[in-house]
């Protein structure tokens, strides 16, 4: 029998070891997230068909304010807000659910033994879920005005929702992780999300933001949201040049192309995979306290 057999079978009992872990922690992911699902509309008449009632009534009062009430010009806006809506509401649902995930399962912390990580990562499944069923929605509305996303421009959307993800999923696990010892960490995020909602080109064009602030326009950037938001519309939305109320002409888009998203990508990827260290250190340094401080 050859020497490297016993380690070679200590290695295979490892990854084999690994992959069942792998199974359970995902098995218990999905288990909280149809939890949490069910629980949601369980009684309701229409069941999930309420996820898309927030968004469709964002878009519809954002459509009457800046389309008719004070018009900005912008050709088939309603397609732009509602791409940037989309997925700065699912930014904002999961890292709020994420953050109150553990403190919501104390029961289960306290008496239960499992992997808590899957904990924020449910909260921010839970909003990925939302999402995929308001897509198509967003997809209809702009082959309904007629808007043409079918193109190269359209695989932009693949990077910016794993950026989407990957930030979420990192500052998601952050506040679940504080939230446990500093409850105030939740009310925080609350008041951050509605201030971090006007630093994205949703209710106004990117465009105008690089006229105003020129050569330090790239400071923007640094928040990954809006870089997402940005290239997701780029994705779907096409229609850039336009003339404002004053007569002058703007852009919407921040760039045309497809290489200014594609670093601006590079850069919130950068700057989500540091977050998600600093969040899984912090995360695992704390969890060892958390049925004691629940």
């Amino acid at each position: 029998m050859s020497a490297h057999a016993p380690e070679q079978d200590r290695a295979a009992l490892a990854r084999d070891r690994a992959a069942a872990q792998g199974r359970i922690r995902w098995e218990l992911l999905s288990s909280l997230v149809r939890k949490d699902l069910k629980v949601k509309y369980q009684g309701s008449a229409v069941g999930f068909a309420w996820s898309l009632a927030n968004p469709l009534a964002m878009l519809g009062i954002y459509w009457l304010v800046f389309t008719k009430i004070i018009p900005n010009g912008i050709p088939d806006f309603h397609v732009y807000l509602m791409a940037g809506l989309l997925v700065f509401t699912a930014f904002s649902q999961g890292v709020s659910n994420a953050s109150t995930s553990v403190v919501g399962n104390a029961g289960l912390v306290k008496k239960v033994r499992f992997p808590l990580l899957v904990l924020p990562l449910s909260g921010v499944g839970f909003a990925v879920v939302q999402f995929v069923l308001q897509l198509p929605v967003l997809l209809v509305i702009a082959l309904i005005s007629g808007v043409n996303f079918f193109g190269l421009q359209l695989l932009l959307a693949l990077p910016a929702l794993a950026l989407l993800l990957v930030f979420t999923t990192a500052l998601g696990t952050l506040a679940a992780a504080l939230n446990v010892r500093y409850r105030d960490t939740s009310h925080f995020v609350e008041i951050a999300m509605l201030i971090w909602f006007w630093l994205n080109p949703i209710l106004y064009p990117a465009g105008f933001v690089k006229a105003r602030m020129g050569d330090l326009f790239w400071l923007y950037f640094l928040n990954p949201m809006a870089t997402v938001v940005s290239t997701f519309q780029r994705a779907i939305y096409v229609n850039s040049d336009y003339t404002d109320p004053n007569g002058k002409p703007q852009q919407a888009l921040v760039d045309p192309g497809y290489a200014y998203y594609v670093r601006n990508l590079a850069i919130g990827f950068a700057i989500a995979l540091v977050l998600l260290w600093v969040a899984r250190r912090t995360f695992n340094r704390l969890q060892a306290d958390f049925a004691e401080d629940l």
